[in-house]
């Protein structure tokens, strides 16, 4: 996990980079892949994006590397201001670290960042793809938005759990290999660190605790054998 404002940034980039790529291949080949090929009469989805001069955004048909950076904008704003802070601010109010197991509370720290993050780009989402041609009426939008949840969120949901978290914390566990083995010999320096350092002495302990249990069954055993 980051340890330090230069780690969330570079854990946040890692999750947007990803996920920006697998949103934009999710909406246009599972949800409008179809419809897309049915239009243009095009046997693909990239035949088919090519045909109509590229992907409506705006009120205009950009490409697809365009949707993409722009979707990355976005949801990179959103993770860093709003996503990533708040989710573990909702977390640490709902569980105790002391009490709950690492991998609990880190899977519900990104179950609650799906449920921040999936509402607020599915608004945005809504808002870049609105038919602005044909007037704008605000009960469209709002309708927009909710299909868009509606679509995204288990898509969200199961591709963050099961894979793109993760993806990320294996890459960013590569990346900054030496300095969390370092930071395991240093004392801790935020609320995260404590949160860790507290986790990890809870492990020890009970690690302790059950070689300690261990060691009076066999001597009970061996008490019993001798009688």
């Amino acid at each position: 996990m980051p340890r330090n404002q230069f780690q969330r940034i570079v854990f946040a980039l890692l999750t947007v980079i990803v996920t920006v790529h697998a949103y934009v291949f999710y909406s246009l080949y599972v949800v409008n892949g179809s419809v897309l090929m049915q239009l243009t009469g095009e046997g693909s989805v990239l035949k088919a994006v090519e045909h109509q001069g590229g992907v409506y955004m705006f009120g205009n048909m950009l490409p697809i590397w365009a949707v993409v950076i722009v979707k990355f904008c976005f949801a990179f704003a959103l993770e860093c201001s709003v996503g990533s802070p708040l989710s573990f601010r909702l977390v640490r109010r709902m569980f105790d670290p002391r009490k709950t197991h690492p991998m609990i509370f880190e899977t519900v720290i990104i179950c609650s960042t799906v449920l921040i993050m999936c509402p607020c780009m599915s608004l945005i989402a809504a808002a870049i793809y609105y038919p602005y041609y044909a007037s704008f009426n605000i009960f469209t939008l709002l309708a927009d938005w909710l299909k868009l949840i509606c679509y995204n969120f288990p898509f969200a949901f199961f591709s963050q759990i099961f894979f793109i978290q993760p993806l990320v914390r294996f890459v960013f566990g590569k990346i900054f290999k030496r300095d969390i083995a370092a930071h395991k010999q240093a004392p801790p320096q935020d609320e995260q660190d404590v949160i860790a350092d507290i986790l990890h002495r809870m492990d020890e302990l009970q690690e302790d605790i059950a070689h300690e249990r261990r060691q009076r069954k066999k001597l009970a055993r061996r008490v019993t054998n001798d009688i």
